[in-house]
């Protein structure tokens, strides 16, 4: 029976941080805050737009409330849907990788970014046809790190047999695999302020094309 690979999509299988950066200095400009640097923005990234938004205003001035958080929000969006490829490309190895797999493996997505926005990132650079099932925040009410969106997942790519690991590079990947009592790769190069070997995943991997032999030894 064939493993089932998890994969995050923002800072695991692509370097979305360039056109991340934009979208959120465009929305800092216009509400007349100062623009943040990439080495801030990786460490905000992570939880969805909506706290990607709230985490920058309080690192350039007066936290945003909740309750003024929507025009920002759908600035944001429309900016970022407009140059969703701009800059971000897959990282290093990804690819390759995926092309390997392909046919060995069920592979999915699961990540929270809005559904449509993670379809037409995948779309853009055409990388949509390797995964039998993309999850973003919208197909359900829950998200990373409830486990019952893990599971839907898992369930759309045909069920646990042949073994399950979740692929990413945060503390929410951690969270969501060990909720969902699956093992769990970190890439080390992602988007997390801490790094991802303190997160208590079951594997650290520094370039992707090391991913089918880790995931092997802990399907055995």
């Amino acid at each position: 029976m064939q493993p089932t690979y998890i994969f995050d999509l923002d800072g695991t299988l692509v370097d979305t941080a360039p056109d991340l950066l934009s979208a959120t200095n465009a929305v800092l400009l216009q509400a007349g805050r100062p623009a943040i640097e990439p080495s801030g923005l990786r460490e905000m990234v992570g939880m969805g737009a909506r706290v990607l938004i709230l985490r920058a205003f309080a690192a350039t001035g007066p936290e945003l409330a909740e309750a003024d958080l929507p025009p920002h929000y759908d600035r944001f969006l429309s900016f970022y849907r407009d140059h969703i490829a701009a800059e971000s490309r897959p990282f290093p190895g990804v690819e390759e990788t995926l092309k390997r797999l392909l046919g060995q493996a069920r592979l999915g997505v699961l990540t929270n970014k809005p559904q449509d926005l993670a379809d037409r990132l995948l779309h853009e650079l055409e990388l949509e046809h390797y995964f039998q099932a993309i999850h973003g925040v919208g197909r359900l009410s829950v998200a990373k790190p409830d486990p019952r969106v893990f599971r839907h997942v898992v369930d759309e790519l045909g069920g646990a047999a042949g073994g399950v690991v979740m692929i990413g590079d945060s503390a929410t990947d951690v969270a969501t695999a060990r909720a969902a009592g699956a093992p769990v790769i970190l890439v080390d190069y992602g988007y997390t302020p801490t790094p991802a070997r303190e997160l208590g995943a079951d594997a650290v991997i520094s370039d992707f094309r090391q991913l089918p032999a880790v995931a092997a030894s802990l399907l055995r």
